[in-house]
């Protein structure tokens, strides 16, 4: 069986000096194995391939190695954020954000802290002022820690 450790380390040295970061390395008990990776500049089907090149390569050199599949692609752009890089990567784009409490809204990325535990987000909402006939739209800023949050993902604007 393949130890997603060592999978880990392998993909952490064929990832030096690039841009690209792991989002989520799987592998079942059947030694399938999936790594996901995203970059600030995007991860396209060359550098998957030629990251898939190598790992097979490092795979293929362990004394005893087992049979296994290896898949090596992109992040989903529709999928919830699994790490701080895209977190990083999206912000000032507006994401859909769904809380543990079951609130559901769309708002402007702005920040997200050192640790990777809070972000900060500009939410646009109809507020009535005093002295106004209607409500005005109003950007709110909020800060919410990421275990209050179920997911949090790009959204998409067909406009």
């Amino acid at each position: 069986m393949i130890d997603k450790h060592s999978i880990e380390t392998l993909v952490a040295e064929a990832l030096e000096g690039t841009d690209a970061f792991v989002v989520d390395i799987a592998v079942s008990p059947s030694d399938d194995v999936v790594v996901e990776l995203d970059s600030p500049t995007g991860v396209d089907l060359d550098f998957c391939a030629l990251l898939n090149r190598r790992l097979v390569e490092l795979l293929d050199a362990a004394p005893g190695s087992p049979d296994y599949s290896l898949e090596v692609g992109s992040a989903s752009l529709s999928a919830p954020f699994k790490v701080k890089g895209q977190y990083e990567k999206h912000l000032g784009d507006n994401v859909d954000i769904l809380t543990r409490d079951g609130r559901k809204f769309t708002a402007r990325l702005d920040a997200i802290n050192d640790e990777g535990t809070e972000i900060t987000v500009a939410v646009s909402r109809k507020v009535k002022e005093p002295g106004m006939k209607r409500p005005q739209m109003v950007e709110q800023t909020e800060t919410l820690p990421l275990d209050s949050l179920k997911s949090v993902a790009y959204h998409f604007d067909f406009k």
